[in-house]
C-alpha cells in the first residue's frame, strides 16, 4: 500500500448497519494503517476504571472523564496513551511522545510523567486496541461498515465521550450530517 492510501490519523465511524457490540456507533482513532493491517483504538467506550487507579501519576495529564477508555477488544490487559500536542511537526517533540498525525500522538506509559507534564494538551489512556489484518478494513468499508472521515484534535479528548458518535457525523457534509440523528433503535420509530 502506498501512503497515498494510508488512513493513519482519520476517523472510521460506525454505520448504523454495524451492530457488532464492540464497534456499534464506535468513534476509532487509525494510529496506523499500512499493507500489514490497520491499528485503532476506540474514541467513545470510556469504562468506570479511573486512571488514578491503575496508572500512578498519569491522571492529572488526562483530560475529562479521567477514566480509562476501551480502546477495542484486542489486548485488554495491556495500556496505550495518545495525546495532542500543540505546534507544528519536527520543532522539538516532547521527549516520551512520538507523533502518529498532525498533533495527535503516543505517549510512553513507562517515561515519568512529570517529564510530559507541561507538554501535553490533551491526553487518553486506552485498556486494548482495534486490529485489523491486511486488507481486512478495506473489506469492511467497501461493505459499508464504516465511514472514513477527517479527525480533528479535540476527537482524541472529547469530554463527552458519549456524543462524539452523533458530533462527528454531523460536522460532515450532506447525507453523513443526516445520520447524526439516526435512531438508537430504527424499529422504535
Amino acid at each position: 500500500m502506498t501512503a497515498a492510501l494510508s488512513h493513519t490519523g482519520r476517523l472510521l465511524v460506525a454505520t448504523p448497519v454495524l451492530t457488532d457490540p464492540n464497534f456499534a456507533r464506535a468513534v476509532v482513532l487509525l494510529l496506523d494503517h499500512d499493507d500489514q493491517g490497520a491499528l485503532g483504538v476506540v474514541l467513545n467506550r470510556p469504562t468506570p476504571v479511573e486512571v488514578s487507579t491503575v496508572l500512578d501519576g498519569w491522571a492529572d495529564l488526562t483530560g475529562q472523564p479521567a477514566v480509562v477508555f476501551q480502546g477495542g477488544p484486542v489486548a485488554l490487559d495491556s495500556a496505550l496513551a495518545i495525546a495532542v500536542v500543540p505546534g507544528e511537526p519536527g520543532h522539538g517533540e516532547p521527549i516520551g511522545w512520538r507523533r502518529v498525525h498532525g498533533a495527535i500522538g503516543l505517549v510512553d506509559l513507562e517515561a515519568p510523567p512529570e517529564v510530559l507534564a507541561g507538554e501535553l494538551g490533551a491526553m487518553r489512556v486506552f485498556a486494548g486496541y482495534s486490529g485489523w489484518s491486511p486488507g481486512q478494513l478495506e473489506a469492511e468499508i467497501a461493505e459499508g461498515a464504516w465511514y472514513l472521515v477527517d479527525c480533528e484534535p479535540g476527537d482524541v479528548s472529547s469530554p463527552e465521550p458519549e456524543r462524539l458518535w452523533r458530533s462527528v457525523l454531523r460536522r460532515q457534509r450532506g447525507p453523513l450530517a443526516m445520520l447524526a440523528t439516526y435512531p438508537d433503535d430504527p424499529t422504535m420509530n
